[in-house]
């Protein structure tokens, strides 16, 4: 089952989807973020303290791999975050349509509960600049693509999970 946490920043997304995570006792949790500055290496150390009782992948760009390796391992994971890795794609200069592609394809493979967190990052101010205008419009392309494969979908609001799908 794959299932979508997304929402704006700081509305509740990880939390959210930790709370998923109760009831299952294998757990995998993938990690896209790089710690490039100070600020990103404070955020990421403090997200670890929360998630007791994972096993930790952390992977900025071959995510499909990852998911493909823990079916049959793991009752469910988390993937925090689709926003990141999408980002680590431009950063690491990638063909971004063919890593898109293997991530889709992968997620219509789990055999455990995967939840995905991504951010809505098209609701506001139209960028500036021609690379993150289409970076905001490639991710909103993707979120539309998993929520295609998605059996449920949450949207955070304020720290409260309005189910979509």
């Amino acid at each position: 089952m794959v299932i979508l946490v997304t929402g704006g920043v700081k509305s509740g997304k990880s939390s959210f989807a930790l709370e998923l995570s109760r009831r299952y006792k294998k757990k995998a949790f993938i990690a896209t973020g790089v710690p490039f500055d100070e600020e990103m290496r404070n955020r990421i150390n403090r997200h670890k303290s929360e998630r007791k009782g994972f096993d930790t992948f952390e992977e900025p760009v071959e995510v499909d791999k990852v998911i493909e390796s823990l079916n049959g391992k793991y009752e469910f994971a988390i993937l925090d975050c689709i926003t990141t890795y999408l980002g680590n794609l431009y950063y690491y200069k990638k063909d971004i349509e063919n890593y898109l592609e293997k991530f889709l394809k992968s997620i219509k493979k789990v055999d455990y509960t995967l939840v995905c967190v991504t951010n809505e990052v098209g609701w506001g101010i139209i960028p500036e600049n021609k690379q993150v205008r289409e970076y905001v419009e490639r991710l909103g392309l993707l979120n539309k693509d998993i929520v295609k494969i998605a059996q449920k979908v949450y949207l955070m609001v304020s720290g409260i999970g309005v189910e979509l799908k």
